[in-house]
């Protein structure tokens, strides 16, 4: 169960979005404008704030703003906004994900609960996979402590492998949790990372260390077998 507090000035979306979230099981406190959703965020500490754009004190990125001066709260916005240079300007101004409108509850809460898991993520430290070291707050990877340069796309994918070491992770769950988008919509684009990543890691898919292939299924990381790690 997460804290979740809405900052939304529609009243019927406010009932709505914290009717739904309360049957998924969180407790939810709501806000219906930016002046109050800031006192809410700062005096009771929610988990994560659930954050519209078109409030009627204040422009929802102002709120983002000032909130991320007091406050290192996940926020996830809601927005009818979705062109490329918006999207850009939320997460430069320290949103943690976006929704575009309309969605499903179903929707809000998956993205609610991935949020959450990369936050517990960043809080658990680096992880060590053998002699890869992956430090997910600072955004940095190290091989045998040399540091490799990633793309976003390829930090995401290996640090969501990494976190799972050991398991098979299925193209559906990556698409879902890394790329965020629903399965069938990209599956190919999963491969050309994970060739992508392989190379900067050293090694080919007919000779693995530590990303394997499972036909069929997905990817799994393990630290190579010789590994004393």
């Amino acid at each position: 169960m997460a804290q979740i507090l809405i900052v939304e000035d529609d009243p019927a979306i406010r009932q709505s979005l914290s009717r739904a979230l309360s049957e998924r099981g969180h407790a939810v406190t709501s806000a219906p404008n930016a002046m109050d959703g800031l006192k809410s965020a700062v005096d009771d500490r929610p988990d994560v704030v659930l954050l519209d754009l078109g409030l009627p004190d204040m422009d929802g990125m102002s709120m983002l703003q000032m909130l991320r001066a007091v406050s290192d709260v996940p926020v996830v916005v809601t927005t009818a906004r979705d062109g490329d240079i918006q999207v850009i300007r939320l997460l430069n101004q320290g949103a943690d994900d976006y929704v575009v409108k309309p969605f499903s509850p179903d929707h809000i809460d998956a993205r609610i609960r991935a949020v959450l898991r990369r936050v517990a993520q960043v809080d658990a430290g680096p992880i060590v996979v053998g002699g890869l070291v992956i430090d997910v707050g600072a955004r940095t990877v190290t091989l045998d402590e040399v540091p490799l340069t990633l793309t976003r796309r390829e930090f995401d994918l290996l640090a969501y492998l990494a976190a799972r070491q050991g398991q098979v992770v299925s193209k559906r769950e990556l698409l879902s949790e890394v790329w965020g988008q629903p399965y069938g919509a990209g599956e190919k684009t999963i491969d050309v990372h994970a060739s992508w990543l392989r190379r900067k890691l050293g090694e080919r898919a007919e000779d693995p260390r530590y990303l394997h292939s499972v036909r069929g299924v997905g990817l799994r990381l393990s630290p190579p077998e010789n590994s004393d790690e």
